[in-house]
């Protein structure tokens, strides 16, 4: 594939689709896993603004349809983004959404692939964002690609990963949790909530998204998780990396916002 089939393209399937439908029906499947996702956007760009300011060189990790990137612009409409992903249907989403937007460019790159920075227009960035995409790696390859993260992001700047962090070493806490935002997941399904399974056999059936979603499957098969480490892990690793400050700024019982400073 060359660079000019993975940087700050639109493919040619993204006309055509009701792109913001698309956006607000990905919000609400990933809302009935996550009630809380919008407050931990909040304090993720909070803690851009009071570190890296109002206008930053952000780079969207793992982006999907560019819920970051669209969150950002709405706060910080000075900030630029590069979102980079491996998802034909979700990158389709997001190119549609942000077509014609000179301050938003897309990447395709697979973040396993040591050689993935190269295919970024920036050497580095005031901060790396990411939310609920990195569980799917397992340990070893996520301490692999946090040191590859932190070569990108500048002396002062910020990398921030909102996603499943579990202490193993509260079972019993755990399984409490667990229990309750099944039985409220279980609720919201009865009043209609997408899951999942069920929002991609809806995209497989969209006359322009069925391609890139029949692609998707065909790279990443089923949704299956890697690991979860504890946010102690995530602090620490991201310190042996190369941050030199690195804590949670924001938690649920099973999320955690990690926030480092380079």
């Amino acid at each position: 594939m060359t660079d000019a089939d993975t940087t700050n393209t639109t493919h040619a399937t993204t006309a055509g689709a009701d792109w913001r439908a698309w956006q607000e029906s990905w919000d609400r499947q990933q809302e009935w896993y996550m009630p809380d996702r919008e407050e931990r956007f909040r304090l993720m760009l909070d803690m851009v603004e009071a570190l890296v300011g109002t206008a930053p060189r952000v780079l969207d990790l793992a982006c999907g349809t560019g819920t970051i990137t669209a969150r950002l612009l709405a706060r910080f409409p000075d900030a630029t983004s590069t979102g980079v992903d491996l998802d034909p249907a979700l990158l389709a989403i997001a190119e549609g959404t942000f077509a014609g937007d000179d301050r938003v460019s897309f990447v395709t790159a697979d973040l396993k692939d040591p050689d993935w920075p190269a295919k970024l227009p920036h050497d580095s960035y005031d901060a790396v964002l990411t939310a609920t995409a990195l569980h799917w790696l397992h340990a070893e390859p996520l301490a692999d690609l946090y040191g590859r993260v932190a070569g990108l992001v500048r002396d002062g700047g910020v990398f921030m990963n909102a996603d499943h962090m579990i202490d193993e070493t509260t079972p019993r806490i755990n399984a409490a949790e667990r229990a309750q935002r099944h039985a409220r997941m279980d609720a919201a399904k009865g009043g209609g909530a997408l899951d999942w399974a069920e929002w991609w056999q809806l995209a497989a059936k969209d006359p322009v998204l069925a391609e890139p979603t029949a692609r998707r499957f065909e790279i990443y098969g089923e949704h299956a998780d890697g690991e979860m480490p504890s946010p102690a892990w995530h602090a620490r690793v991201l310190r042996e990396k190369g941050f030199g400050e690195a804590r949670p700024v924001w938690c649920s019982p099973s999320d955690t916002l990690l926030l480092a400073v380079k």
